[in-house]
C-alpha cells in the first residue's frame, strides 16, 4: 500500500454457501454445481494443489449459477508441481499443532487426521462427504463425533442405505460409496467423479423429456378418446407409459380402455366378438352330435320291445337324423341367422313330442326337455332372446298334453287315485326290456348332460382363469391406478 505494507486483493463474489441451499435446492440444481465444484477440484488438483478443506461452508453458488470453491487456507502444494505455474507456491508452514488436525472434522478423509499431508484423494473423500449429505440430506458422520466416527469408518457410506426413502440413483449412491472408500488408492479422481455425475445429469435431463412427452401423449389419448377415437387412444396411452411408466393419467386411462367396454364397439372388436362366438357354436354344437345319434341308436331296443306305431318310431328316427345333421350345419358355418336358429330350436321341440309319444310325456321328457333347453339356450343368438327359445320348448312340452286331453290324440298318461298310468302309444312299455329302455334312456340323458355340461363348466372356468391370470399380469404391467368409479357399477381398478 501506500506505506509500503504487503497486501492482496481477492473478488467479491455474491451468493450463497451450499450449507444454506442444501435443504432449499433441487437435487439436479445441487448436482449440476457438485459437477462444477469437481470440475475445480480437478484443476487444482492437475496444478499439484490438494484443498484439504473442502465443506459445504467452502462452496459459493452464485446468483447467475456460477460456482466458487473458496478458502484455500490450509491448500498443500505437491511435490510434483515442479515447473508448473504454481510452483513459486509454498504449503503453508509447519504442521499441526498437536492435537489438532488441518480441516473439518466430518469431511476430512482418515489418512489425513493422522497426517496432514496427505494427497489428491483426501479431497476425493471430502467431495464424497459433500455428495452424501447432498443425496441424504444428512452428514455422513455426527457433528459431535466427527473424528471418532471418520477413524472407526464402520456408518454406512451408501446415502441409499441410510435413506431408502429418498429414492436415490443408484449411480450416484455407488458413487458416493467408492468416494468414501477407506483405502485412498480405491478413490476416483476428481475428473472422474464429474464425468459421472454429469452422465447421470444428462440422463435426468432425457427423463425430464420423456416425462414432458409422457404427459403431452396423455392429454393427446383423452382428446382421442372424447372424439371417439378409442383404439388411437389406446396406442397413444401405452406409449405414454412406455416413456414415463410414472405418468400422471396414463395408468389410469389404459386400465379404463382395457377393462370397461366401448358403449359402440368399433367394427373390427364386433368382427372379432363375432368371430369368438362362431368358435365357440361350432364346439358347442359339435358335441351335440352324439346325442341326436344316440337317440337313433335306441332304435333296435324300441323295436325288441314292440312297436305300436311305426309312423312316430320312423319318425323319431329321421328327426334325430335330421338334428345331427342341422347341428353338423352349425359346425360348418356357425354365424346362422336368428330365424334359421328358431328352425333349429323349433326342430328340437318337434323331436321332444315325438319322444312324447313313443313313451309317454311323463316317462322321460320332463328331463329331456330340461336337458336340451339348457344346452341349446347357450348359443349366442338365444342369450339375449331367450324366451323365444323357451316359449318354443315350453310349446313342444304342452301341445302334446293339450291334444292329449282333448282327445286329439291317444292318451299316453292317465290320472288314477293310486298314481299316474303311463302307456306308449308308438312302443310297447310292458315287460322287462321296456324298462331297460326306460331305464337306458334315462342313464344316458343323465351321462350325456353331464359330459356336456363338464365340458361348458370346464370352458368357463378356464376362462375365467385366463382373465383373472390377465387382470394379475395387468396389474404388475401398469403402475397403481386410481380406482375408475361409474355411476352404477363398481371399481374397475386392479386390487
Amino acid at each position: 500500500d501506500e506505506l509500503g505494507r504487503p497486501y492482496f486483493s481477492m473478488k467479491r463474489l455474491a451468493g450463497n454457501t451450499l450449507t444454506r441451499v442444501l435443504e432449499v435446492a433441487t437435487r439436479q440444481r445441487l448436482m449440476r454445481a457438485f459437477a462444477d465444484v469437481c470440475r475445480a477440484v480437478d484443476f487444482a488438483h492437475s496444478r499439484g494443489i490438494v484443498h484439504r478443506d473442502l465443506k459445504p461452508a467452502n462452496i459459493i453458488l452464485g446468483e447467475f449459477g456460477e460456482v466458487y470453491v473458496i478458502d484455500w487456507g490450509v491448500a498443500r502444494v505437491l511435490g510434483d508441481a515442479s515447473g508448473l505455474v504454481t510452483a513459486d507456491i509454498d504449503t503453508m508452514e509447519g504442521s499441526a499443532p498437536a492435537n489438532q488436525t488441518l480441516g473439518t472434522p466430518g469431511y476430512m478423509a482418515p489418512e489425513q487426521i493422522a497426517d496432514p499431508d496427505v494427497n489428491r484423494p483426501a479431497d476425493i473423500y471430502a467431495l464424497g462427504a459433500i455428495l452424501f449429505e447432498i443425496l441424504a440430506g444428512e452428514p455422513l458422520h455426527p457433528i459431535d463425533n466427527a473424528l471418532e466416527s471418520t477413524r472407526a469408518h464402520t456408518l454406512s457410506t451408501s446415502p441409499a442405505a441410510r435413506r431408502p426413502e429418498r429414492a436415490i440413483p443408484p449411480e450416484l449412491d455407488a458413487l458416493c460409496s467408492v468416494m468414501l472408500s477407506k483405502k485412498a488408492g480405491v478413490r476416483p479422481n476428481a475428473r472422474f467423479c464429474a464425468d459421472r455425475v454429469e452422465e447421470y445429469l444428462d440422463g435426468d435431463r432425457d427423463v425430464a423429456r420423456r416425462r414432458t412427452m409422457a404427459n403431452e401423449m396423455v392429454w393427446a389419448a383423452r382428446a382421442s378418446l372424447d372424439s371417439g377415437r378409442r383404439p388411437e387412444a389406446m396406442r397413444t396411452a401405452s406409449r405414454a407409459l412406455a416413456l414415463d411408466p410414472q405418468a400422471e393419467g396414463a395408468a389410469e386411462l389404459v386400465t379404463m380402455l382395457m377393462l370397461d367396454p366401448p358403449k359402440t364397439p368399433p367394427e373390427e372388436l364386433r368382427e372379432a366378438l363375432r368371430n369368438s362366438d362362431a368358435v365357440y357354436i361350432s364346439h358347442h354344437a359339435r358335441g351335440a352330435i352324439p346325442g341326436y345319434v344316440l337317440i337313433s341308436l335306441f332304435l333296435p331296443l324300441i323295436v325288441l320291445n314292440g312297436v305300436l306305431d311305426w309312423t312316430v318310431v320312423l319318425g323319431i328316427l329321421a328327426a334325430s337324423l335330421a338334428m345331427a345333421f342341422a347341428a353338423w350345419q352349425l359346425v360348418r358355418k356357425p354365424n346362422r341367422s336368428f330365424a334359421w336358429m328358431v328352425a333349429y330350436a323349433i326342430g328340437n321341440s318337434l323331436l321332444l313330442v315325438l319322444l312324447g309319444r313313443l313313451g309317454g310325456a311323463f316317462a322321460f321328457v320332463p328331463a329331456l326337455v330340461s336337458y336340451i333347453t339348457a344346452s341349446v339356450i347357450t348359443y349366442p343368438a338365444f342369450l339375449e332372446r331367450r324366451w323365444v327359445l323357451i316359449g318354443v320348448m315350453v310349446t313342444g312340452l304342452l301341445v302334446p298334453f293339450g291334444l292329449e286331453i282333448s282327445d286329439v290324440m291317444e292318451r299316453t298318461w292317465e290320472l288314477r287315485t293310486d298314481g299316474i298310468l303311463i302307456r306308449g302309444a308308438a312302443m310297447d312299455l310292458t315287460g322287462a326290456s321296456a324298462l331297460i329302455t326306460i331305464i337306458a334312456v334315462s342313464v344316458a340323458i343323465v351321462v350325456m348332460a353331464g359330459i356336456q355340461y363338464a365340458k361348458l363348466g370346464v370352458a368357463n372356468r378356464d376362462a375365467q382363469h385366463r382373465l383373472v391370470t390377465l387382470a394379475w399380469h395387468l396389474r404388475q404391467l401398469l403402475p397403481a391406478a386410481a380406482p375408475i368409479v361409474h355411476p352404477s357399477g363398481p371399481s374397475l381398478a386392479p386390487r
